[in-house]
């Protein structure tokens, strides 16, 4: 299986500044395999989007896969009390190749 492009909002970039480095470490890490598995074991579509939710610990990774051009779009982490009220159509530009 050809692998997918990762992109990340500029935003993301803000969320993880805020988190620990050992849990930005986890999920830098679990963000990387999106690339080779886009729907791996444990991941969610959300219902009311056409979102995916990964967990990893306490945090949220929200993402959005379109197959036709094989991209993973990595939306939103948070905490997992604070990202569903966070993802209100937010807005940003794309950082392409994490």
């Amino acid at each position: 299986m050809a692998s997918y492009e990762l992109r990340v909002k500029k935003s993301v970039a803000k969320d993880l500044r805020n988190l620990p480095v050992k849990d930005v470490e986890h999920i830098v890490r679990r963000i990387d395999k999106l690339k080779s598995e886009p729907r791996p074991p444990g991941s969610e579509k959300l219902s009311t989007q056409e979102r995916y939710r990964l967990r990893q610990g306490s945090y949220r990774i929200i993402y959005e896969i379109m197959d036709e051009e094989r991209v993973v779009i990595i939306v939103k982490i948070s905490h997992r009390r604070d990202v569903y009220k966070q993802l209100h159509e937010e807005s940003g530009q794309y950082i392409i190749d994490m």
